[in-house]
């Protein structure tokens, strides 16, 4: 238990020193240094059930999942140099057309650990109102 406390304060003091070396203009506010920091340690704890805001930028678009619910699927890398999935469910919410690699995405959603960094879903609103309201911002557009 201490250790994942320890883990957890390093990863949140390193986003507090990258944020504070950023120079001025670079366009990172504090309160992204603040989900950075706690999306990292999301990351090392191995959490799920997780409720994340971050970014990234899309290094590779998959093949959508259309076993069950349809889910739009990409790959981000995050400025941390971590890779996360996204399960974008595209039954629920519009998919992002003209998603493209390279490109920075902004998203809310949940995070589930998995041996490969992990995966972020929940990007979406949920028609039943029982769980809170993700989403993803691609091109100054948000997809929920």
């Amino acid at each position: 238990m201490l250790k994942k406390v320890l883990v957890a304060v390093m990863a949140i003091i390193a986003g507090y020193y990258a944020y504070e070396q950023a120079p001025p203009n670079a366009g990172k506010s504090h309160e992204s240094a603040i989900a950075s920091a706690r999306l990292d340690s999301a990351i090392v704890e191995r959490r799920t059930d997780y409720q994340v805001r971050g970014r990234g930028t899309v290094i590779r678009l998959l093949p959508d999942d259309n076993d069950g619910s349809r889910h739009q699927r990409f790959i981000l890398e995050l400025e941390s140099g971590r890779t996360l999935l996204v399960a974008h469910n595209i039954d629920v919410a519009p998919r992002i057309d003209g998603l493209r690699t390279g490109e920075l995405v902004s998203f809310f959603g949940e995070y589930e650990w998995n041996d490969r960094g992990g995966v972020i879903h929940w990007t979406h609103h949920d028609p039943r109102s029982q769980h809170i309201g993700g989403w993803i911002e691609y091109h100054g557009k948000r997809y929920q």
